[in-house]
């Protein structure tokens, strides 16, 4: 999952009596000029009915540089295909060849409709509260706000524990990242110079340059580094399908299903590859034609067919390809005497290590926002200690953990089932109470409930499952090791 470089920063405040503000769309590296105005309190809201129908957030939505559909669709890509793609084949190594195949694409349409879920969430929420746009953290907190009166008291904690979540999520991500990186440059070093270090030393030669690069403060400024990177993104994964598609064996020589056992690796690598919606919401704002977003077709449903679709060959293909030789990332299975196989490897390791600053923007965003009130005197100065510190501890915390596969699986489970699964389930569930959940106005189908409750199940059937055995897995690398 990458986090999107022109992704902007959406607040919503309300005031002591329970009045609205509109939301500030501040995009990244820029500050709106747009006037914040109070808009009308809870009461009065209420009053109206259902007049907040007439009311259309599309329109009233300022923004500097809207994009297209088409840019949106390309940004959604590039959100969503990320070093997840590369764990696909091990992700089928513990699925099986068939069952890999069916149960990502169910889980992908699973994925999908969750992030419908959210957006015509937040659609409803902007019209009730009559204001332009809301961030994912926001949808929470509003929801919570004008939901049942014994849940409103939740709705900080809502927006607390979401962007909570984003923070493991995107921080993990870096990890992730820290130990590919080491990990495909150690295996080259160690073919041409037979160096044989330990990876964490790779790892903590790492470090001086990424805290460098993320010392740059103006997402503009890392430009030039997104694009290298996704030419040396693109670069790799072609030649890495050319060998992938060199003598593949018949699909009768790999197992259809692997083991009940192994199931919770292959659900946290798949909703790791998958989920981008951190990136969602933002994307959803800045569209020039929002209501383009979801739909038949629609920006999601095109863009989702095809990370999907290219998810599920890779991990088929390159399960078939290699067998129980598969490795974490399919880079590490490709031949070590190639010069060209030996390339790639570098080529996606520089890509994921320019990458690293724009994975790392947001979750330090959101922890700068909730220090900064406490460094007035010294702001700057604290900016870049946390920065420093926040880097450190992605490197410490990926040297401590340095087995990739399971590691993805543990970041799949624990943020992303959350994230991508139950947040949005209870979400539309506080957001429609009074339609389907027993309100006084409960005239409505009960199926939304009941479909809810079925999702947020299955959420919590792999976060519970997918974090045991990852967690094992790597106990057990431990053991190995030692």
């Amino acid at each position: 999952m990458e986090t999107q470089q022109d992704k902007s920063l959406i607040t919503t405040s309300f005031n002591d009596k329970g009045g609205t503000f509109k939301t500030v769309i501040v995009p990244s590296g820029e500050h709106s000029k747009r006037e914040i105005r109070p808009l009308m309190d809870k009461k009065a809201n209420l009053e109206l009915g259902g007049a907040q129908e007439d009311y259309d957030p599309f329109k009233e939505r300022v923004l500097e540089h809207p994009t297209s559909n088409a840019d949106t669709l390309i940004h959604l890509l590039k959100g969503s295909l990320g070093t997840g793609i590369l764990a696909m084949p091990m992700a089928f190594l513990n699925a099986g060849l068939a069952f890999g195949l069916v149960a990502t694409f169910a889980i992908g349409f699973i994925c999908t409709y969750c992030v419908h879920v959210l957006v015509k969430c937040a659609h409803e929420l902007c019209r009730r509260t009559r204001t332009p746009a809301l961030g994912f953290a926001q949808v929470a907190e509003v929801a919570f706000k004008n939901g049942p009166p014994q849940l409103r008291k939740f709705s900080s904690i809502a927006r607390s524990t979401i962007n909570s979540f984003l923070v493991v999520d995107l921080l993990g991500c870096c990890c992730v990242y820290i130990v590919f990186v080491a990990t495909n440059v150690k295996q080259v070093a160690d073919h041409y110079w037979q160096l044989n270090w330990d990876i964490r030393i790779y790892m903590v030669c790492l470090l001086l340059p990424l805290i460098f690069l993320n010392l740059i403060r103006n997402l503009k400024l890392m430009a030039p580094f997104s694009m290298i990177a996704n030419l040396l993104m693109a670069t790799g994964m072609g030649i890495t399908f050319y060998y992938i598609f060199q003598d593949v064996p018949s699909p009768s020589s790999r197992p259809m299903f692997s083991s009940v056992h192994q199931l919770p690796l292959f659900f946290g690598t798949v909703i790791f590859a998958l989920e981008g919606i951190g990136v969602v919401m933002p994307l959803e704002n800045n569209m020039k034609t929002p209501q383009h977003f979801i739909g038949c077709p629609g920006v999601l449903n095109i863009g989702m067919t095809v990370v999907v679709a290219l998810y599920s060959a890779v991990g088929f293909f390159g399960y078939l390809k290699y067998g129980e030789l598969t490795q974490g990332s399919i880079t590490l299975n490709l031949p070590t005497e190639e010069v060209l196989a030996q390339s790639v490897k570098l080529m996606i390791a520089v890509a994921i290590f320019l990458t690293y600053a724009l994975q790392f923007y947001v979750p330090f965003e959101i922890i700068w926002n909730r220090v900064k009130p406490l460094c007035k005197e010294n702001a700057t100065t604290a900016e870049y200690a946390l920065r420093i510190v926040l880097v450190i501890g992605t490197v410490a915390i990926a040297a401590a953990i340095p087995n990739l596969g399971p590691f993805i699986s543990l970041v799949g489970a624990v943020c992303l089932s959350t994230l991508g699964l139950m947040f949005p389930a209870i979400i539309e569930v506080v957001t429609f109470w009074e339609q389907s959940a027993g309100g006084p106005s409960a005239s409505g189908p009960r199926w939304r409930l009941a479909k809810n409750v079925a999702i947020l199940a299955f959420g919590l059937l792999g976060f519970v499952t997918g974090t045991y055995t990852s967690i094992e897995e790597i106990i057990a690398g431990f053991g190995e090791e030692h």
